[in-house]
């Protein structure tokens, strides 16, 4: 056993453990998911050199509101989460952590992301409201909705507006193709997720585009890849001409083939090691940004 696990399990059996596992701090997949798109939109406002200070409130903010969005889904899933198999054993529905300790701790992480966003200019404190309440209001939609992946797309891709603010002062054009791009990513990503869930999510009730799409799942997913990599050439050509991109934009294809293959059976199993490779097209498209960020037009 490395000394890395021991670790991990001895922080995650502690006291505290319940409220990290209820954070999600032993998936980190999610905190890089919201990372790399914040990071593209850093590098490009600031024309591949953002500040130090802007750096450290956004990644700190990343942390606190992907925990945040963790800790409000499973308070909306209390009663959902003892049904599936890979939820029951999470803290609330285990009985570790109520609901109201949950909440307290939900109010408690806004109110830290609140004084991280006080910290730079106006127009990017007044998008932070709306960005909260995305994270907010998502885990809710699934109720209701089979495409509650459009709320957490819009969600995940509203740092990158905000990037532009801190940094530039403004939200130019390329911010929101960059937007368009992530939240196409999102729901491709977070449909391969629900297609992990699917079995379980018909059983219980909850809504997701893995079941609205049925078994066009495939097919679909293989579209919205084709057009988030049409949009990468497009913001190449018309915003960042360097070869880096390119590159960046011909292996995040590359990826996206991969991808297709490996869910073609729909093997839930696949499905969500599928859905964890995706961090590797959020770095990708980060060193393209980097390395290609100082000729962005």
């Amino acid at each position: 056993m490395s000394l890395e696990f021991r670790l991990r399990a001895r922080i995650f059996a502690s006291p505290a453990g319940p409220w990290l596992r209820l954070m999600r701090f032993d998936r980190p997949i999610g905190i890089a998911l919201l990372l790399w798109p914040t990071w593209w939109g850093l590098w490009f406002a600031a024309g591949g050199v953002p500040s130090f200070r802007n750096l450290v409130i956004f990644t700190l903010g990343v942390i606190v509101m992907r925990a945040a969005g963790c800790v409000i889904n499973d308070f909306a899933d209390r009663r959902l989460d003892p049904h599936v198999s890979r939820t029951r054993d999470r803290p609330i529905p285990a009985g570790e952590i109520t609901p109201r300790q949950a909440l307290l701790l939900f109010f408690g992480l806004l109110a830290i992301a609140l004084v991280l966003v006080l910290l730079t200019n106006r127009l990017t404190v007044l998008m932070a409201f709306f960005g909260a309440l995305l994270a907010a209001t998502y885990p809710f939609f699934k109720r209701f909705t089979h495409f509650p992946q459009l709320v957490l797309g819009a969600a995940f891709s509203w740092a990158i507006p905000m990037a532009f603010a801190a940094e530039a002062g403004t939200v130019p054009d390329l911010a929101w193709w960059l937007f368009a791009v992530n939240f196409l990513w999102t729901v491709i990503y977070d449909t391969q997720y629900a297609m992990a869930d699917r079995d379980d999510d018909l059983k219980v009730g909850v809504k997701s585009t893995a079941i609205a799409f049925g078994r066009a799942d495939v097919p679909i997913l293989g579209a919205l890849m084709g057009i988030v990599t049409a949009l990468l050439v497009i913001i190449g050509l018309h915003f960042i001409p360097h070869p880096a991109w390119f590159t960046a934009v011909a292996i995040t294809f590359m990826l996206f083939q991969i991808q297709l293959w490996r869910i073609r059976d729909r093997d839930p199993a696949v499905c969500f090691r599928t859905f964890l490779s995706n961090h590797w097209i959020g770095l990708v498209i980060f060193i393209g940004a980097a390395l290609g960020g100082h000729a962005v037009q």
